[in-house]
């Protein structure tokens, strides 16, 4: 398809879903981007020449001018608007070998070159400037963390695999409410609020209900982009926060892959070309847990907890650097207290997407299709069973046109999916929905940078079937010098499905979702609400100073208006009552963040500061994650011959959570013979009074995590290591919760030690 048919198919479409003023000011944008200046386009990808792998974020520039650019996720650059005649095209990144090629280009032309970079074997000096920082001068990143791989491997790992899980709990705003529940709270968000992508699916249950663990092998992970709030129109569905996981293509010059095995679980990856020199690859993972089999051994400590991931993917690319992907997924998780319960949940999806570069046009298209489906049950011996699945397709395009100054970016995404739940409540009140519902949305964002500016308005159209959200958003940064920037952001974000969990539950595995109701209560004035989907405004204003070549500060400040949020009725106890209660939220807060790298030692020190509220027709409460004070200090140490020993430190202090104090006990009498019960002699169950909701304190929570690692290197490409880590090290009696009936306490985990091995060929 040509970049003319493309877009023409794409405004039929908007013509089709949205209001005429919006659509004539989009096809505006998308026709300009479509006229070119005379100037001619050098674009291309940078990858590495063993693996065929893209390399993100190196530096590509003509010599002797200010043009430059910076790799993206696919290792693309784009330089335009060059003048005509002869150049030298240099290429550098950290760990390989300068590039340099003179070339030469006329007016109106279009140059396609590929580059492919040598691993340096020069010793790394000490005035190398990270990936991070070149990219924190070309672009907002306001509440954005960046992650990849090597950055997964300096946080202590359990067993010796590290995990997105283990590293998101040390990300700015983020609170970890438990050891053992595998949620996540970004900025005043609940985890329904937090949007999940892995190669634009969408995942449900990142999280396995061990906290310790997330769905993906980091091994496959190329980069994940955390969005904690502010982000772009790119991004929508959510009022929180994002998180956009891509997984890297597989080896595209030969078969390679990793085996490992600890305490924990096991796990086989492999990958490489599916035939030589093709441009045709594969990447498969396996992840399998036996924690249920080996805690009983080894810690005298039962933790009835298992799962299996799995995930492949197939590539295929062509000489320009377009390709196209193919990958699936399978996650199973298990929780089974016998006798008492038995909790299951399994999520699995397919999908393809692409990246199309047209040889006579400076318009990057991408595309996505997936499915992706969520099912989870409870069975309990004292409840009913319970259940809840999700189930959807979503399509997606994506036009990129790059600019000397910037580029502009729009697209538009359809999403249909099926919801069907059935659950009680404390009064065995039934609570059930079966929802067929559809979602479009269309965006338009554009970057300019300047030598002192970088400004990047959007506008978004989210179009529910409940109803329209317009969606403005807005991010700036003012490069005040080389060594200070001031950035903001701001938007308006919407979303229109909810969770069967409450911000007042404290433990709640049962992770069911639905979507918004049409019929919500009404309001304390006793008429109805202005929305009937789920908004919030943010607003993100901060810093960022380079204190030396090695050492770097960002200070973050952010308020999230959650104007109103839609949950189920924990208090219903007929078919008479609201089924939904509507609240509204608000969580305010600062961030402070210092690292300090050299070629041997990290350090990454983050300090939270929060508030975090709820408001229930005027009741004001703290929800259960409401932490204050939040304190991660992590530290990474590579020593020995070749650098062949890594030990890795982990320390977190936490404020105590909010709880509902007990006021008193009674005894609950069944009247089963009505008014003939002799109240005298009959015995009943010992219920709770409880206080004020969530006026009380948890104490303080704090756990330090170690781990260490030696590698032996037989060759290039073979690699033993040998891992041993310790959770909990000095083994903190954290209290999880307190049960009242029982009068017994919770505690998280205690200390617990593991060791791997793995093996990579």
């Amino acid at each position: 398809m040509t970049t003319n048919n493309a877009i023409l198919l794409y405004l039929q479409i908007l013509k089709k879903k949205m209001n005429k003023n919006i659509f004539f000011l989009l096809a505006f944008f998308l026709v300009n981007t479509n006229i070119y200046s005379q100037k001619g386009t050098i674009r291309g990808f940078v990858s590495d020449k063993n693996s065929g792998e893209p390399i993100m974020f190196c530096n590509v520039t003509i010599d002797g001018t200010s043009f430059g650019s910076q790799t993206d996720l696919n290792g693309m650059y784009n330089l335009s608007q060059i003048p005509s005649g002869d150049h030298k095209i240099v290429v550098t990144f950290v760990g390989y070998e300068k590039y340099t090629k003179n070339i030469s280009i006329n007016n109106g032309e279009i140059l396609n070159l590929n580059i492919e970079l040598n691993t340096s074997t020069v010793k790394i000096d000490e005035i190398e400037i990270s990936a991070d920082r070149l990219e924190m001068k070309t672009d907002v990143k306001a509440a954005s963390i960046k992650i990849t791989t090597q950055d997964l491997e300096l946080v202590p790992t359990i067993g010796g695999e590290a995990d997105l899980a283990q590293y998101m709990q040390i990300v700015p705003g983020v609170i970890f409410t438990g050891d053992q529940g595998g949620q996540l709270y970004i900025r005043g968000g609940s985890p329904v609020q937090n949007k999940v992508i892995l190669d634009g699916m969408t995942i449900y249950s990142p999280f396995h209900s061990i906290g310790l663990f997330s769905v993906f092998d980091s091994d496959i992970i190329k980069a994940t982009d955390v969005y904690t709030g502010g982000f772009s129109a790119e991004y929508g569905g959510r009022v929180s926060s994002i998180m956009d996981i891509k997984t890297k293509d597989g080896n595209k010059k030969r078969i390679q892959g990793k085996l490992s095995s600890n305490t924990f679980g096991s796990k086989l990856l492999l990958e490489g070309p599916l035939k030589r020199n093709s441009g045709a690859s594969f990447i498969f993972s396996g992840k399998n847990s036996y924690l249920d089999k080996t805690s009983k051994l080894i810690y005298n400590y039962s933790m009835p907890y298992s799962y299996t991931d799995l995930y492949g993917k197939m590539t295929f690319s062509s000489n320009n650097g377009s390709k196209a992907n193919f990958f699936g997924f399978n996650f199973q998780d298990n929780v089974n207290y016998q006798g008492i319960s038995d909790l299951q949940w399994n999520s699995e999806g397919i999908g393809s997407d692409f990246l199309l570069i047209p040889g006579n046009s400076n318009v990057l298209i991408e595309g996505n299709i997936a499915y992706s489906k969520y099912h989870i049950t409870l069975n309990e011996k004292s409840s009913p069973l319970r259940e809840s699945s999700i189930a959807g397709g979503s399509m997606g395009f994506d036009f990129t046109s790059f600019q000397q100054n910037g580029k502009i970016k729009y697209g538009f995404d359809v999403y249909s999916f099926l919801t069907k739940f059935k659950t009680f409540n404390s009064a065995n009140a039934i609570i059930e929905q079966d929802e067929n519902t559809s979602e479009f949305s269309a965006y338009l964002n554009y970057q300019y940078n300047s030598d002192r500016f970088i400004f990047e308005p959007g506008f978004r159209l989210q179009k529910y079937n409940l109803e329209t959200s317009p969606e403005p958003r807005v991010g700036i940064k003012y490069i005040v010098s080389d060594i200070f920037r001031i950035k903001l952001a701001s938007g308006i974000y919407s979303q229109n499905i909810i969770s069967t969990v409450s911000d007042r539950d404290v433990v709640n595995l049962f992770y069911g979702f639905l979507t918004s109701p049409s019929d919500l209560p009404l309001n304390e004035e006793g008429n109805e609400y202005k929305h009937k989907i789920q908004k919030a405004r943010h607003i993100i204003i901060g810093g960022e100073y380079d204190i030396n070549l090695k050492m770097d500060v960002q200070v973050e400040g952010y308020i999230k208006d959650f104007t109103q949020l839609t949950n189920i009725n924990r208090e219903m106890i007929s078919n008479y009552d609201n089924e939904f209660i509507i609240e509204r939220g608000l969580a305010k807060g600062i961030d402070f963040l210092l690292k300090y790298k050299n070629k041997k030692l990290y350090l990454w020190t983050v300090y939270s500061l929060a508030v975090i509220e709820r408001l229930d027709e005027g009741n004001r409460y703290f929800p259960h994650f409401d932490r204050r004070h939040n304190v991660n200090f992590v530290s990474s140490y590579t020593f020995g011959n070749n650098n062949s020993w890594v030990a890795d430190a982990r320390w977190n202090l936490g404020s105590g959570f909010p709880f509902t104090q007990t006021q008193g006990y009674y005894e609950n009498i069944p009247f089963n013979d009505g008014i003939n019960t002799d109240y005298t002699s009959q015995n009943g169950e010992l219920d709770v009074i409880y206080g004020e909701l969530n006026q009380g304190r948890l104490p303080y929570y704090h756990r330090l995590d170690l781990s260490i690692s030696k590698s032996f290197k037989f060759s290039q490409n073979t690699i033993l290591e040998i891992s041993a880590s310790v959770t909990n090290a000095y083994n903190r009696e954290n209290i999880f919760y307190f049960n009242r009936i029982e009068h017994e306490r919770v505690n998280q985990l205690p200390m617990l030690s593991s060791g791997g091995l793995s093996f990579k060929f």
